[in-house]
Formats: C-alpha cells, sequence, structure tokens
C-alpha cells in the first residue's frame, strides 16, 4: 500500500505543480524536492511491499513511507486552502473582514512553510534509511531467490490430483465443459472458465482432463500452470515436455537452450494435424494469449484450448469464437453438503448435530458458497471439540481465524494474490469498498462520488472523473474483486458488494496499514491512527486522541438506534483534514458550527437525518463536491451556498410528511437565485422552479441530471430554452406543481443529445414531436399526463427504449402495440388507466418484453390480446385488478390460464 501511497501522491504533486504555480510562492522548491525525493524511493517500493511480511526491518521502512506520504499530502493540501483562498471581494465588509483575518493567516503560513521543511527533511531520512540498512542489496539479493508466494504457484498443478471428496456441485458445470471439449465443431476453439478465486476453477478443470473418455478423444494433452509469475520461453518449455510425454517420447537435450522462435516452430510441426487439449491454469495476464497463440495450430482437428482465469479482461482478450463460462458459488444445498463432509468426516453419514446446526450454518454463510473456504473451515471445524462454546468462538473471531491462523493460510494466499495484482490505484477503490457493512449493497453512484472526494480518482485527457471512476469499477468486477447483485434495465451495475471471506481479509489489510478501521464495540475512545473510521450500531460519542483526529480523512456513521441521538461534538477543527463525513440515516437534528471550519471536505451526506439548517457560513467548505440532504427537515438551502464553485452534486428534497400519496408536487427545496454561477454541478435534484431558478439551470452545461419539481404552465417555454443548453443532460425530471397543472413542452426544438431517462409528471394535451427524435432515450415515465390520444405511434419506434411506465397518464381505452414495435422495451408497467377496457399485442410487437405490470387497471377484465405471442415475457404482475381477470389466470385449464404458461412468474397481487 505503500507503493500506492507514493505513485497517488507524485501524480497529485505533478498535478499540484502544474496547476497552482502562483499559489505556491517559496514552497514549490519544498514541493519538487519533495516529488524527487519519493520518484528515487518509487524504483524499489513495489519490491519492499512484496518483501515486508519476511523482513521486519522493511516493513518498518514501508510504514514509514507511507506515513510520511500522508503528512506531505496533508500538509500541502492545507497550504494550498490558506494560500490560494482569495475569495472575491465584495464592498468594503469583505475588505475589512480580510483585513482582521490578515495576522492569522500569516501565522498559519509561516507554520505551513516551517512544517514544509521539516517533512522535506523526514523524507530524506526515510530515503536514506532504506540506503544504509542495504535495502537495495537485500532486493537484488531476493530476486533471485523464489518469492515467497512461490508455492501458490504450486497449488494449481495440486489441483490436477484434488480429493474426490473436494467435487461437489459441479455436475452442471462438468457437463458443459464436457460438451463443449468433445463437440462437432472442428474449428480450434478456446473455453474460459472465469470466477474469483476459490471457487473451483481448477477443480473442475481437473475433473473433465482426468475423464479416461477426454483422454482418449484427443491426441495430445498438456496441462499448464501458468499463474502470476511465468516467463513465456518456460511455459513454452513445459508444453513441450508435456505433449512428449504423453507419448512416452524422448525430450531433446537442447531443449533448455531452445529460444522463443524455435519453440513455438517445434510446437507448430508437432501439433498441425493432431488433435489436441491444452489447459492454462490461472492465467493473470491479458497479453499472455497474443504471445502465445501462434504455438497452436488453427487446424481442423477439433482441437481445444482452456483457460482459467479470474479476470474477465483475460476472457475477453481471446477474441472473437471462444467461448465463456463464468463460474458461481455452490447452491445453499451442496455448500452444506460439503461443509459437513470436511467437518464431520468421521462422524455417522457426515450429520451435522442438531446443537451446533444453527452455528454451523451461520459460519457457512461467511463462506458464500466459496469451496475454498468451505473446505478450509470445513476442516477447522473438524479440529474442534463438538460443543456450542468451541463453535462460538470461531464464529466470533473469523476474521482473525482467516487472516491469522495456519490452516487456513491457503485460503488467505490463494485470495490475497487477487488484491496484490492490482495496481495501486484499484487497491485503494477496492479496499474503501470494505468500508460498508457485511452484507451491505453499495451503489454504484455513490461509490464513484466517494472515490472522487477521496482523491483517488485522477482525470484522464477527454473523460471526467465520474468516467474514469467507472472504469475502474468495471475493472475491478472483471477481475472478480467484486460481486454483482443488480443490475438497471440497461444493463448497467447499479448495486454490488464484497464477497464475505474476501472482505474479512481486506480488513485485515485495511487495518494494518491504517487504511479504514471498523469500529462497532462499545468503547467510546479510539486511541490507534487510522485515515478511515467507520462507526457501527452505536449512539454515543466518539472520543478520538490528537493524532488520529488530525489523520481522519473519512467519517462513516451506519446503523445507529434511531432512539437515541448521534452527537457530532466530536467533529472540530480538530478534524481538518476530514474529506467524506456520511450520516445518512442517522438522528441528527443540528450539526456543530464547528462543521464549516473542515476546510478539505469534499462530500457531505445528511440524507434522511432530522437536519433542519445547514450552518451559515457554508462557503467556507470551499472544496465541497457533494452535497446530499435529501429528506431532511430543511425548508430551503442558504444563500452562500453559491460560493461552492466546487460543487458537483446537490442532491434536495424535503421530507414531505403530509404529502398527498397521489401526487408528488410538493417534493422540491427552495435553491437562492444564482444557482447558474454553479459551473461545476452535475447532478441537480429535486429543485423548485422559483422565479429565476428556470433561466439560471440553462447556464449549467455540465449538468447531467436535472429534477425540478413545482413547474406552472407558464414556465414551460423558459425551462424549454434552459434545456437546450444542456447538451451534457443524460437523465431529466419535470414535475408540475399540481395535478390539473399543465406541462407546455412543446417549445423544445431539440432533445438534448445523451438524454436517457425523462420523467414528465403533470397533464399533457399531446406527447410533444420532439419525443420522436430522443433516439437515445432508456426510460421513460409518464405520470398524470391524463393523454386522450393514442401516444404509442409516437414512442413504439424509439430505438433504445428498454422501461416505459405510464400511470394515470392515458385516458383511452384501447391501446394497441403493433408488429416491429418497442425493439428494445424490456420492462412495461401500465398503472391506473381507468378507463383502458383492451390491450391487444400484434404477433412480432414487444419482441424482448421481460417483465409487464397491470397495477389498478380496473375496466381491464381480459389479459392482453396476444400475451401469448410475447416469448421473452418472464415476469408478469397483476395487481390490484379485476377480480374476473385475476380468477380466470388462477383457473387451470381457462383461456388466460393457457396464456400465460410460458411465463416463469406470475405474481397476483390482491
Amino acid at each position: 500500500m505503500a507503493d500506492g501511497a507514493v505513485n497517488y501522491l507524485l501524480d497529485k504533486l505533478t498535478t499540484i505543480l502544474l496547476q497552482n504555480a502562483s499559489v505556491l510562492g517559496n514552497a514549490r522548491n519544498e514541493i519538487d524536492k519533495i516529488k524527487l525525493e519519493l520518484d528515487t524511493m518509487k524504483s524499489f517500493l513495489r519490491d519492499a511491499e512484496r518483501r515486508k511480511e519476511r523482513s521486519e526491518s522493511v516493513e518498518t521502512w514501508v510504514r514509514q513511507v507511507r506515513e510520511v506520504a500522508i503528512e506531505v499530502e496533508n500538509t500541502i493540501d492545507e497550504f494550498i486552502y490558506y494560500n490560494g483562498n482569495k475569495a472575491k471581494k465584495n464592498g468594503l465588509k469583505d475588505f475589512v473582514q480580510e483585513t482582521m483575518n490578515l495576522p492569522r493567516k500569516l501565522t498559519v503560513m509561516r507554520r505551513l512553510s516551517s512544517e514544509m521543511q521539516s517533512i522535506n527533511a523526514k523524507v530524506l531520512e526515510v530515503s536514506e534509511r532504506s540506503k544504509r540498512y542495504a535495502f537495495d542489496a537485500k532486493f537484488d539479493e531476493e530476486r533471485t531467490i523464489n518469492l515467497p508466494t512461490d508455492w501458490l504457484q504450486h497449488l494449481g498443478e495440486s489441483s490436477v490430483f484434488a480429493d474426490e471428496d473436494d467435487i461437489v456441485g459441479i455436475d452442471e458445470n462438468k457437463a458443459r465443459l464436457y460438451h463443449w471439449l468433445t463437440g462437432n465443431e472442428q474449428r480450434r476453439t478456446v473455453v474460459s472458465i472465469v470466477g474469483m478465486g476459490g471457487l473451483g476453477k481448477t477443480t473442475l478443470v481437473t475433473k473433465v482432463f482426468n475423464d479416461q473418455v477426454i483422454k482418449r478423444h484427443f491426441d495430445s494433452l498438456a496441462w499448464i500452470s501458468v499463474s502470476q509469475a511465468h516467463q513465456i520461453d518456460g511455459l513454452l518449455r513445459s508444453m513441450v515436455k508435456e505433449f512428449l510425454k504423453t507419448e512416452q517420447a524422448m525430450i531433446p537435450r537442447n531443449l533448455g537452450s531452445m529460444n522463443y522462435r524455435q519453440l513455438m516452430e517445434m510446437l507448430i510441426e508437432y501439433l498441425h494435424n493432431r488433435r489436441y487439449l491444452v489447459v492454462l491454469d490461472d492465467v493473470w495476464s491479458i497479453d499472455l494469449w497474443s504471445r502465445i497463440r501462434g504455438a497452436f495450430p488453427v487446424n481442423l482437428c477439433g482441437s481445444r484450448i482452456v483457460l482459467t482465469t479470474r479476470d474477465e479482461n483475460v476472457a475477453m482478450s481471446v477474441g472473437p469464437g471462444s467461448r465463456v463460462h463464468r463460474l458461481e458459488p455452490l447452491q445453499e444445498h451442496d455448500a452444506w453438503t460439503l461443509f459437513c463432509t470436511k467437518a464431520f468426516w468421521n462422524g455417522c453419514d457426515h450429520q451435522c448435530p442438531p446443537e451446533l446446526e444453527a452455528l454451523a450454518k451461520a459460519i457457512l454463510r461467511k463462506c458464500e458458497g466459496l469451496p475454498l473456504a468451505i473446505v478450509a473451515i470445513g476442516g477447522l471445524m473438524c479440529s474442534k471439540s463438538k460443543t456450542a462454546i468451541e463453535w462460538k468462538k470461531v464464529h466470533d473471531s473469523l476474521n482473525w481465524q482467516f487472516s491469522y491462523n495456519p490452516l487456513l493460510e491457503r485460503v488467505k494466499g490463494i485470495l490475497m494474490m487477487s488484491f496484490n495484482d492490482l495496481p495501486f490505484y484499484l487497491k485503494y477503490c477496492f479496499l474503501y469498498c470494505c468500508i460498508f457493512p457485511d452484507g451491505y449493497l453499495i451503489k454504484r453512484k455513490k461509490l464513484i462520488r466517494l472515490w472522487i472526494a477521496e482523491g483517488f480518482i485522477l482525470e484522464r485527457k477527454g473523460m471526467t472523473m465520474e468516467e474514469v471512476a467507472e472504469d475502474h469499477l468495471m475493472e475491478l468486477i472483471l477481475r472478480s474483486m467484486i460481486q454483482v447483485k443488480q443490475i438497471n434495465d440497461n444493463g448497467r451495475v447499479k448495486t454490488f458488494r464484497v464477497h464475505d471471506v474476501m472482505r474479512e481479509l481486506a480488513m485485515t489489510t485495511s487495518e494494518r496499514e491504517n487504511f479504514c478501521r471498523l469500529h462497532d464495540s462499545q468503547e467510546s475512545k479510539i486511541s490507534r491512527n487510522v485515515q478511515r473510521l467507520s462507526v457501527y450500531n452505536r449512539g454515543k460519542n466518539l472520543r478520538l486522541n490528537k493524532t488520529t483526529s488530525r489523520q481522519l480523512r473519512s467519517l462513516f456513521v451506519f446503523g445507529t438506534d434511531t432512539c437515541s441521538s448521534f452527537s457530532l461534538n466530536a467533529v472540530s477543527s480538530k478534524f481538518k483534514f476530514l474529506r467524506v463525513l456520511a450520516l445518512e440515516n442517522i438522528p441528527i437534528e443540528k450539526l456543530p458550527n464547528e462543521l464549516v471550519d473542515l476546510f478539505n471536505l469534499r462530500y457531505l451526506n445528511l440524507r434522511n437525518t432530522k437536519v433542519k439548517d445547514l450552518p451559515k457560513a457554508i462557503d467556507k467548505l470551499k472544496n465541497l463536491e457533494t452535497l446530499d440532504v435529501r429528506h431532511t427537515n430543511l425548508e430551503k438551502l442558504p444563500k452562500r451556498i453559491l460560493k461552492l464553485e466546487k460543487l458537483r452534486h446537490l442532491f434536495v428534497c424535503k421530507n414531505c410528511v403530509n404529502r398527498p400519496k397521489n401526487f408528488k408536487f410538493s417534493q422540491g427545496l427552495r435553491v437562492a437565485a444564482g444557482i447558474g454561477t454553479l459551473l461545476s454541478l452535475q447532478s441537480l435534484s429535486y429543485v423548485e422552479a422559483e422565479e429565476g431558478i428556470i433561466k439560471q439551470v440553462g447556464y449549467l452545461t455540465n449538468l447531467k441530471r436535472l429534477d425540478i419539481t413545482k413547474v406552472k404552465t407558464c414556465d414551460g417555454p423558459k425551462l424549454c430554452s434552459s434545456i437546450q443548453m444542456m447538451t451534457s443532460l443524460h437523465r431529466l425530471s419535470v414535475t408540475a406543481s399540481a395535478e390539473e397543472e399543465e406541462l407546455m413542452l412543446e417549445d423544445l426544438v431539440f432533445v438534448p443529445p445523451f438524454l436517457q431517462k425523462l420523467e414528465l409528471i403533470g397533464r399533457l394535451k399531446r406527447l410533444p414531436q420532439w419525443f420522436e427524435s430522443a433516439t437515445n432515450l432508456t426510460h421513460l415515465c409518464l405520470e398524470f399526463s391524463h393523454l386522450q390520444e393514442d401516444f404509442l405511434p409516437s414512442l413504439q419506434k424509439l430505438p433504445s427504449l428498454v422501461f416505459l411506465q405510464i400511470k394515470k397518464a392515458y385516458s383511452g381505452k384501447h391501446l394497441k402495440f403493433i408488429k416491429g414495435g418497442f425493439p428494445k422495451l424490456s420492462k412495461l408497467h401500465l398503472e391506473e388507466l381507468l378507463q383502458l377496457d383492451c390491450v391487444e399485442v400484434e404477433e412480432g410487437s414487444l419482441p424482448s418484453l421481460k417483465e409487464l405490470a397491470l397495477i389498478r387497471c380496473l375496466a381491464l377484465k381480459l389479459l392482453p390480446q396476444g400475451i401469448e405471442h410475447i416469448t421473452s415475457l418472464q415476469n408478469l404482475q397483476l395487481e390490484e385488478m379485476a377480480e374476473e381477470l385475476v380468477e380466470s389466470v388462477q383457473i387451470d385449464g381457462s383461456e388466460n390460464h393457457k396464456k400465460v404458461q410460458h411465463i416463469h412468474t406470475v405474481n397476483l397481487v390482491l
């Protein structure tokens, strides 16, 4: 992690030197020196990271590098804030205030300059220490020795001799792989088995590879364990040996001296007319296939190559024509069988005693279907006495067990290989996912905003930081580091989580490196140094020592008892380097005045709290990027918020306890006129359309999301004009001021080119003509539109539409979906269309529909005509529909019952 801290800091220092030359003044020389010294240390810091567990002195030095990097970053952040904080002067009052503050500012600047020199000396001392202890010589010497994780490279080879008892629940996967290997396809085919470490990829392939039918099917077979540390020439030599061994042929004496080209030629000549099977187990490098593919002739003999990998990028690098199989965790029944086989191997029928079953299943749940962990934990429990007290001790200390118990060393080693293989910027991003509670579903957009606030995301030319962060997230997913739990209708990741076992190991690393600490004990005092603190299930005050307070970058509070009151008295000027303050769902009512002294604060989440007011001097939070005050007791935002020039995401929405259930007209929050000065804003949700606001939002040309409420009929032309200027808009929601208020949106000349989600809540005379040009629209929600004319002809040709919700939006009696209409529509919700008595679906319409919901359409007494033609339909929901319709669907043998036989799930909600 120290290499990550230094790499990150070097990138940051480069940016600082380029962008803040005028602000730095005399400090520029000191920063230049620090940067130069860190650059020289970086050359062997990565080696030190890998070897620190074998040397106490190296581990100490790595920790010192990490700590000094943090200190450098903190001091530079503070220096830039005070020296670059030149507020716009508005008359005599601001001039007087600045004059009064000048002595204090000069004192601070002198202190920071002195600190910069002191830190520079410390960096030099840390650098010299590595030379004094001859770390360089040690590293050079160790490069000639096997890596400390060499034993892991032999795990793939040992899996070829896997115990039959370890193989549970793979029959379906085995059958699929067997079919792919022995199928009629004569072209050389590559099959990739993808999944996180410990899922049993190697075990599956081993079972098939050792099958006698497979061995007879192929002329030549080779199993090559690749792993992280591989040399291409070495792999090719191993392949030659494997092939020759199957035929008991002599291995050439000069094999060891052959170069890359000679080895490739030898393999091509040997395999060109043979049906061969090659297993490349545990592949990590994307470029491996491109370097060795030439050794495998593209003959028409039915040859096969099998890759096992944790990284889906590797599988995709093979190119078109290959097959990819993503391995999933064991199902609950198979996981239980495997666990009992290991934990109770010497018992009668491997049965779990009734008195241990609850604890056994609780322990098993932590393994989440991961065979490697189940086998290891089962073996551990086998060595324990069969008493509830002993098993509860293990359950309560699983974090420690995974990290330090020698019996689980194999689990730790295999899974941590995935973490160690991450580039430095992804290590930070992954560890950050572990801040959230066990089992917490992490939202993609929230995490991206947090990563940016923490400074983990560096800009790339032509991309926003949000887009770079999205790339990082996808890379973690493809590397099998995190698990996708929900995907939106667009096919994008919505929520995800970290596997429990991986999370436990990551938290051990995180706490050892002082990256993050989880605090769920009853103690209120935290004395250890830590950069990020995540507090669970507590309502007491927190007390941190001075050093911890100074180093703290993030404070999260989760699950505090809603009957208690969480105090923020600890959040004061002592936390001056705090970047993230996340207090969502915490029952606080007031923010301390000291909050505005957190000059480094980037992210403030007060969602679902009882806060009534924001500090008047909130403009002192010059670095604030995200402010989330949705569903609080705020009535309006302070005017000084308009001075937060770095604000990127502003989420506002007041609690509407007395809001009518049938209309969302009062969701917005008042924002001061002048919002158009916040040119960095990308998200603005939800704001009331008061005088001046509608025109002002048009100046926000970087805006990607806008939710605006209380729109009146007369506001329509002005709103259209503003929308026209927001060419980056991806998501738009417009809500009328009352149910009878009409939305006048016909004046929009063209749709923002990237608009994907559109929500219109209010009356419409007709659908505006510009709807037909919304070619990138994927989500459309129309509510309370009360349209008289059939709206389907304007929507059915939208090429990208995947979700359509129509709620109280149509007063007609008939809807007809014609052939070829809605080519990509996946979800269709028809709600409270009270006059609708007939829905007709032509064969060939709605070809991609998976979910159809009919809700409170009481005049509809029959299922949609032609519903049987929607062969893609998987889920039909009938909620509060006419009794005769619901009953006819339930009666076996009825016409309506027959029409829904092809639908996997039919939900009837009365």
